[in-house]
């Protein structure tokens, strides 16, 4: 099956599972867990701006931290 098709499919519902090979299925971006200690003022604004974008404090952190490394990956080139 080629990909647009398959891709149609999927975006129309229908399953794809027959024909997909989920021996070679992979997580693409394996998690792993961190702790990281913030002092009770940054908390507080954390959740205060993800309650006004209306996510979690976990994505928050999580989208600014990446665009921060994009953006330092860029600058470094």
């Amino acid at each position: 099956m080629k990909a647009k098709t398959f891709d149609t499919q999927f975006d129309d519902g229908a399953s794809v599972l027959p024909v997909a090979d989920m021996a070679k299925a992979a997580r693409p971006n394996k998690l792993r867990r961190v702790n990281v200690d913030f002092p009770e003022w940054m908390v507080e604004a954390l959740d205060t701006e993800a309650r006004r974008l209306g996510v979690s404090r976990q994505a928050l952190v999580k989208v600014w931290i990446a665009n921060c490394l994009a953006q330092e990956s860029q600058s470094v080139r």
